[in-house]
């Protein structure tokens, strides 16, 4: 799929290939896992029904399927959670252990204020959804104007396309603060380095806490059911193009009513 996007004979180099799609370099090369046309249609209601209800866990899924007539149960539902990247985001006891190597930082926005741009960004990971298959989208956003600073599409979870975001984000500015969820992306050296060394505040949502990083969870929401779901897109270069289009017009056009219907491009240049 990747050699149809790129163009090894074209005078642009691969690298600015790579940045037009949005698309991690190191992803060009990656032979995706093929996946039956049952289990993509499972993981694409479960988008739908998780997207809507972020708070239902792999029961209440497994129920929701099951009431809808399908035949599963909960312990492909799941797996299927695992292949999304998703959990249910209400607060309950942490039953996990986490790998001995990855570090995991303090949640700092408690009872913080956010008055201005550039005090606080924050970046999650989500599933787009293809007509014969899947990638995933992150996006780096400020809190404080809804503005998306940078976003990359990949077919893997590997984590090269989450420090290409966040370094494209930080050519724009740097923020006082960049919150994550505990996610082994984020927890990775190469990934949380680059900001802690332009002194960047480092925080972490407590283990499944709800809430900690609502404005994401919006945003994705919003992407989903404005753009996703509507266009039925094929490839990932077609899903690069029309999300291309779709950022642009959500942070320069698409007014929010907390900030009166200003654009979050306005309220961030302000």
């Amino acid at each position: 799929m990747k050699r149809m996007l790129i163009d090894p004979k074209s005078p642009m180099s691969i690298n600015f290939q790579s940045h037009l799609l949005a698309l991690s370099r190191s992803t060009l090369y990656y032979m995706p896992q093929p996946v039956s046309d049952e289990n993509l249609a499972l993981l694409n209601r479960l988008d739908e029904i998780y997207t809507e209800s972020p708070f239902f866990g792999s029961r209440r899924l497994a129920n929701e399927l099951k009431m809808e007539g399908e035949r599963i149960g909960r312990d492909k539902v799941r797996t299927l959670m695992r292949l999304l990247g998703i959990e249910a985001i209400y607060p309950k006891p942490n039953l996990s252990k986490r790998h001995p190597e990855n570090k995991v930082f303090p949640y700092l926005l408690r009872g913080l204020k956010i008055t201005r741009p550039n005090q606080v960004w924050s970046t999650d990971i989500t599933y787009i959804r293809l007509t014969t298959g899947f990638i995933y989208l992150i996006a780096v956003i400020d809190w404080f104007s809804r503005y998306v600073l940078s976003w990359r599409l990949s077919p893997n979870l590997n984590v090269d396309f989450c420090i290409e975001a966040v370094r494209e984000a930080l050519l724009i500015s740097t923020p006082e603060y960049f919150n994550v969820d505990q996610g082994s992306q984020f927890t990775t050296p190469s990934f949380y380095q680059q900001l802690i060394d332009k002194d960047v505040k480092y925080s972490m949502d407590g283990r499944r806490r709800f809430l900690d990083n609502i404005f994401v969870e919006r945003l994705w929401r919003t992407v989903k059911q404005e753009n996703i779901y509507i266009s039925g897109y094929s490839t990932l270069r077609e899903a690069a193009h029309g999300l291309g289009h779709y950022f642009d017009f959500y942070n320069m056009f698409r007014g929010h009513q907390a900030f009166g219907y200003e654009t979050p491009f306005v309220i961030y240049t302000a």
